[in-house]
């Protein structure tokens, strides 16, 4: 699960929000302990409370002392918006500078973007 090149506790936060986002994690749900977590991904308690820490400053999470962290009404609405508007910073910008750099139109993108889409090798993750 470890990228070697990003800070562990990142990792764990951004491991508790997929599940969110995928729906593993519902709203008003009981989210991993930082025990959970230091079993689960064998990691120092310290990392898995600054990614859990992490995720409370952002809303997604919150305390209910004595019971546990719980997923926060609203969480998985907001970490999509997040996620949608880095999308196009992070994938749709450089596509489109190096669309550019090849002399190619949007339209070109888009056409080129739907040939994979329907392609059988690019559907569903199957991607070579």
């Amino acid at each position: 699960m470890f990228d070697e090149g990003k800070p562990l506790f990142l990792q764990v936060a951004e491991a508790v929000e997929d599940s969110i986002v995928s729906g593993a994690l519902e709203e008003e749900e009981r989210a991993p302990s930082t025990n959970e977590l230091v079993g689960f991904y064998r990691i120092n308690p310290a990392t898995a409370a600054k990614g859990i820490g992490l995720l409370v400053e952002k809303g997604v999470l919150y305390k209910q002392r004595g019971i546990g962290m719980f997923v926060a009404t609203g969480a998985r609405a907001a970490l999509l918006a997040e996620r949608r508007a880095g999308l196009a910073q992070r994938y749709v910008d450089p596509l489109l500078g190096e669309a550019r750099t090849l002399g190619l139109t949007t339209d070109d993108v888009v056409a080129l973007v739907r040939a994979r889409d329907a392609s059988p090798d690019t559907r569903e993750g199957t991607q070579p």
